[in-house]
C-alpha cells in the first residue's frame, strides 16, 4: 500500500511528478469494453470524419480519468481526492498506427485551502499533441 502524503509536508507551488498516458486503438476498444460506451466516434474513422471529427479520439471520460491519476499517484490514496472537474475543450485524437496519441499531465498544489480539514487546491495541466484537452482541470485532495 502506498504511504499518503501528509499535509505539513505540501506547500503551496509544489508541483506533482508528471504523467504520460499512451492512447492507442486498441485502448479505446478495451475502454468502451468496460464502460459501454460504443459510439463509434471513438472506433469508426469513416463515422467520426462524417461527423467533423478530424479521425477517431478518446472518450471524454477516458481522458478525464487519465489525467486525476497523476493526483491519485502523488497523493498515494485514490480515495484522497474530494472534488475534481473538468471542461472538455479539445478531443484528443487517436491515429490508426503503431503510436496512437499521447496524453501527458502536470500538476501543481495552487493551494492550501483548509488547514483543519488538511485539503489542497490542485491544478492539473492536461494536452495532447501540444494542444490543451482540458480546461481548469481541478482536484481538491484531502492530505494525511
Amino acid at each position: 500500500m502506498a504511504t499518503r502524503l501528509k499535509y505539513d509536508e505540501v506547500e503551496a507551488g509544489t508541483e506533482l511528478p508528471p504523467l504520460t498516458v499512451p492512447v492507442t486503438r486498441a485502448t479505446l476498444v478495451q475502454y468502451a469494453g468496460a464502460s459501454g460506451d460504443f459510439n463509434p466516434i471513438h472506433w469508426n474513422e469513416k463515422f467520426a470524419k462524417e461527423v467533423g471529427l478530424p479521425d477517431v479520439i478518446a472518450h471524454g471520460m477516458f481522458t478525464m480519468a487519465s489525467a486525476i491519476r497523476v493526483v491519485t499517484d502523488w497523493a498515494g490514496d485514490p480515495g484522497a481526492v474530494v472534488e475534481y472537474g473538468v471542461r472538455f475543450t479539445k478531443p484528443v485524437v487517436v491515429p490508426n498506427d503503431d503510436k496512437g496519441a499521447v496524453i501527458e499531465v502536470s500538476g501543481k498544489v495552487a493551494a492550501k485551502l483548509d488547514d483543519e480539514a488538511r485539503t489542497v487546491r490542485v491544478d492539473l495541466t492536461v494536452t495532447a499533441g501540444g494542444q490543451k484537452v482540458l480546461g481548469q482541470p481541478r482536484a481538491v485532495v484531502q492530505l494525511a
